[in-house]
C-alpha cells in the first residue's frame, strides 16, 4: 500500500495538520486520521479534498479519489463561502468551495469584471476594510472564521507609483 501525505486544515485551527492515507483509502480511514489529528466531525461538518467543489460522501465505505501528496483536506462547517469582491464603483458575488485560493477568486473577478490582463496582473485582492492582502495559496477556508461563511474583497492596485 503506497502512503500518501496529507495535509489536514480543520476548523477553528490555523495551522496544517500532516497526515498519512493509504492510495485505496475510504472515507472511514480518512475519519480515523482526523480524529488522529484532533479534528472533530460531525453532522454540521463538511470535509473538501483540495479545491473540490463537493464535499466528501458521508458514506464510510467509499473510496476516496484524486489523492496525492501534498493535498490539503479541508474540514469545515462552512459547505461554500459567500464571497464578495468589489472593484472601482462595482461589487460582484459568487459561492465559492472552501478550499478554493485567492489566486481562483482573482481570476473569476478579473472576467466578471472583464479587466484586461494588463491591467489585472498590476491588482490584488485586499481583504475589505483592512489593509491584509492574503497570498494567492490562501484558501477561503483560512480566510473565514467558520461560522461566518463569508469574505469580502476588494481589487486593488498592487502599488501606485506617484510621479
Amino acid at each position: 500500500m503506497t502512503a500518501i501525505t496529507v495535509f489536514l486544515l480543520g476548523h477553528g485551527r490555523g495551522d496544517l495538520v500532516e497526515g498519512v492515507l493509504g492510495a485505496a483509502a475510504t472515507v472511514r480511514d480518512l475519519h480515523k486520521v482526523l480524529e488522529d489529528a484532533g479534528i472533530e466531525i460531525d453532522k454540521d461538518t463538511h470535509v473538501f479534498l483540495g479545491d473540490a467543489e463537493e464535499p466528501v460522501s458521508e458514506n464510510l465505505h467509499d473510496s476516496l479519489r484524486d489523492l496525492k501528496d501534498g493535498l490539503r483536506i479541508h474540514v469545515t462547517r462552512c459547505r461554500r463561502v459567500a464571497t464578495t469582491v468589489n472593484y472601482l464603483e462595482h461589487s460582484a458575488e459568487h459561492r465559492f468551495s472552501p478550499g478554493t485560493r485567492v489566486r481562483a477568486v482573482k481570476e473569476w473577478a478579473v472576467h466578471n469584471f472583464k479587466i484586461n490582463p494588463k491591467d489585472a496582473a498590476e491588482h490584488v485582492l485586499q481583504l475589505c476594510n483592512s489593509t491584509k492582502r492574503p497570498a494567492s495559496d490562501t484558501t477561503l477556508q483560512e480566510l473565514t472564521d467558520n461560522h461566518t461563511c463569508a469574505v469580502c474583497f476588494d481589487l486593488v492596485p498592487e502599488k501606485r507609483v506617484e510621479g
